[in-house]
């Protein structure tokens, strides 16, 4: 940052605003000035310059000096439409549930419905339904192999929201687990593998439950050919005895 020493005030206006943007609490003249290798003094000044071309300029945003520092707010004037928007902030908050199917979405796209459920072990047909109405997730077409199923994908949306350019961007999820245990884990509840295994073991149980019901049908045949057997048996007695 030490070259910055050499360029015009508006540079170095732009140096301090860059810096202001990115703290969340006051900072003060001196703080700024050790950041951008100039003078106190020739900081504050700056720094008064700004104050006094946003408000001249009415700017959505102002710079105040409080608490020993200097941050930038809001303008007053523009306080109900940035009340509005921060609650409603609330209304798109994102629920366990929600973000477990989101990032089974984002790491396998695209996927069908079934696929979310054989990873999550729950239904996610609602949370799914909900993603896309935030604008998260979106259809992205049909599964000819899977019965023509929806399969989803995220959207431009969900890149923007999470600060990412593109799907490459997400990050490796073992590198968020806090242990050995919860990285296996993560390597077997979200890798393909699983995916295909769970896939595989639901095909079996309905192979299973088919044959279940096979079983049934011709346990009910047999006995209403033994009872039939039986009425006819019964009428042919009853004849022979007239």
């Amino acid at each position: 940052m030490s070259t910055l020493s050499t360029l015009e005030a508006n540079s170095l206006k732009g140096a301090l605003e860059a810096l202001l943007l990115v703290s969340s609490d006051p900072v003060s003249a001196p703080a700024l000035a050790g950041a951008l290798d100039i003078a106190p003094g020739e900081c504050a000044s700056l720094l008064a310059e700004l104050k006094v071309e946003y408000e001249e300029a009415n700017r959505g945003f102002q710079l105040r000096e409080v608490a020993g520092g200097w941050r930038l707010f809001t303008h007053p004037a523009y306080h109900d439409v940035v009340e509005a928007y921060v609650l409603s902030w609330d209304t798109q908050k994102l629920s366990q549930a929600a973000l477990e199917t989101l990032a089974v979405i984002a790491y396998h796209q695209p996927v069908t419905r079934e696929v979310v459920k054989g990873i999550r072990g729950v239904n996610s047909d609602g949370v799914i339904a909900s993603l896309v109405d935030k604008g998260l997730v979106r259809e992205l077409g049909r599964d000819p192999q899977r019965g023509q199923a929806i399969i989803y994908g995220t959207t431009n949306a969900f890149l923007e929201k999470f600060g990412l350019r593109s799907t490459r961007d997400l990050p490796d999820l073992e590198q968020f687990a806090p242990d050995e245990q919860s990285r296996q884990f993560i390597r077997e509840r979200l890798s393909g593998r699983s995916i295909q295994s769970t896939l595989e073991e639901q095909a079996e149980d309905l192979d299973e439950e088919r044959e279940l019901l096979d079983t049934d049908v011709e346990d009910v045949e047999a006995v209403g050919s033994e009872e039939s057997r039986a009425t006819d048996d019964t009428a042919e007695d009853t004849h022979d005895e007239d």
